[in-house]
């Protein structure tokens, strides 16, 4: 009980979105997400429906967290859209290439998976949701044999005044190494403040991105400051090879 209300557990469903009403829920979420929460905007943002749209959806699929026990049209709770070598074809590039160069990603010639637009409720966040898109996300990484996991992953604001000290820790502690070292396209240098309260600064980085990095995730060479989606955007990576045993039962959960 909270508040004289009856709380309901959570029945939890993850699967890759197979009709046009999947993905419209996805996209819903991802408009109360991104251009409620975070302000965000784009030329085929569809303002009176609410739903956050872009060309790549045509060509990505979208891995869905659905909670059976909400109302019938409300049941998506997380997101994530994946990307693999065949969709980039199909699109004609990453998403991620708008603001990274992946050339060194790309001339690796391993299956490379992009995850985008990853978003979880506002009501799940900091519970189990984020582990179930995970286990869910890990077999479709095992089914596809992707090696490589990429993407761009957001702080809010663009102030880089305020970002800072996050910014250079993760630019100094957590750089990706060199072969694997995708640079930005609109170069914003990283390492931008002496970082003399470390634990100030990483509690400053989004939960996401801690997450990864305490997969063994690395990012690339400079940030990209997205003034449409008023975020300032750093590209992770994530060589599943190079992940440790301990790495891999925090990814694969059950599994």
């Amino acid at each position: 009980m909270k508040d004289g209300i009856t709380l309901t557990p959570p029945k939890f469903e993850a699967k890759l979105a197979t009709c046009d009403e999947d993905v419209r829920a996805a996209q819903s979420l991802r408009y109360r997400v991104f251009v409620d929460e975070l302000g965000a905007d784009g030329p085929l943002v569809d303002h009176s429906k609410r739903l956050e749209i872009d060309t790549f959806d045509d060509h990505a699929e979208q891995l869905i967290l659905l909670d059976h026990a909400r109302a019938a049209n409300d049941k998506v709770v997380g997101v994530y859209r994946l990307m693999d070598n065949d969709a980039a074809v199909r699109a004609g590039r990453f998403y991620s290439e708008c603001e990274y160069d992946l050339s060194a990603l790309t001339a690796t010639g391993r299956p490379l998976l992009e995850l985008g637009r990853s978003c979880v409720h506002s009501d799940y966040r900091g519970g189990a949701a984020l582990l179930h898109l995970w286990q869910a996300l890990a077999d479709e990484v095992e089914r596809r044999k992707a090696e490589i996991l990429f993407g761009v992953a957001s702080f809010h604001g663009t102030d880089l005044d305020t970002l800072a000290p996050s910014l250079s820790l993760l630019s100094r502690n957590h750089s990706a190494p060199e072969h694997l070292r995708v640079r930005s396209k609109v170069y914003q240098p990283m390492d931008l403040a002496d970082v003399t309260d470390r634990a100030a600064a990483m509690k400053q980085v989004p939960s996401l991105i801690k997450a990864y990095l305490r997969l063994g995730g690395v990012v690339g060479d400079g940030a990209f400051l997205d003034h449409a989606f008023n975020t300032t955007d750093v590209c992770l990576i994530l060589d599943t090879a190079e992940m440790t045993d301990r790495q891999r039962t925090i990814y694969g959960g059950r599994r």
